[in-house]
């Protein structure tokens, strides 16, 4: 799952990007509120953190202005005012929850984890095939009913794998959503990231999942199995 965390305040930013990254949160940092309304516009998230006091546009804002555009976002709002009438007017204006500063991380993923189970399209959260399954909220994946623990890395590749389950990916497409660079051909990373997910959802499993398409990339993919 990839999550916006709007937040002028640099070492708050780095410390929540850092601290969704560890539990294999794909994130996004925008430092201005100009610049978190275009990432909105053109990219898909499914958590936004919203800081109020913001340069270049206000948080409110920003909520006001994409939410025609975006109304199944959950927008969780970090706000330093105290105030009730504040949270109030944040609510009112599109935030699903309000979290005042100084917060503590423990309380923020709670609250994160709370948001994403409340998503429409909830049997999302949940991606299954063969007796493979990912828990995009829990950030948990079990095959044969055994917990399978994974890097943030590997769960995001992996994630995407079976986001597009059945379909061939290119190691483009998977370079660019799980690293969110653009693919550099002198660069193996993919393939190494592939074999180590490989040998942690694969190895001593049947049937195997993961296979190489020659010339293209990657599929996931099992007899007879669908996608949830």
């Amino acid at each position: 799952m990839r999550i916006l965390v709007v937040e002028d305040d640099a070492p708050l930013a780095s410390f929540l990007s850092k601290g969704l990254a560890a539990e294999h949160y794909a994130v996004d940092v925008a430092p201005d509120g100009e610049e978190a309304r275009l990432l909105v516009c053109e990219c898909e998230y499914d958590l936004m953190l919203l800081d109020l006091n913001l340069p270049k546009l206000d948080g409110l804002t920003v909520l006001r202005s994409i939410r025609p555009k975006r109304k199944s976002l959950p927008v969780m709002v970090l706000t330093g005012r105290s105030r009730l009438e504040d949270r109030i007017e944040a609510l009112d204006s599109g935030a699903d929850d309000c979290l005042v500063k100084p917060f503590s991380y423990s309380e923020l993923s709670a609250r994160v984890r709370a948001l994403l189970r409340r998503r429409p399209f909830a049997a999302e959260t949940v991606l299954r095939i063969a007796d493979l399954e990912l828990d995009r909220v829990e950030r948990i994946v079990r095959r044969g009913g055994k917990r399978i623990d994974l890097t943030s890395k590997e769960f995001g590749l992996l994630e995407y794998l079976l986001r597009n389950a059945g379909r061939r990916i290119t190691r483009n497409m998977i370079v660019e959503h799980v690293w969110n660079l653009s693919f550099d051909t002198g660069t193996n990373i993919v393939d190494v990231y592939i074999n180590y997910v490989r040998k942690k959802v694969d190895e001593g499993y049947s049937p195997k999942l993961i296979h190489t398409v020659r010339g293209v990339g990657y599929e996931l993919r099992a007899p007879s199995e669908s996608v949830v």
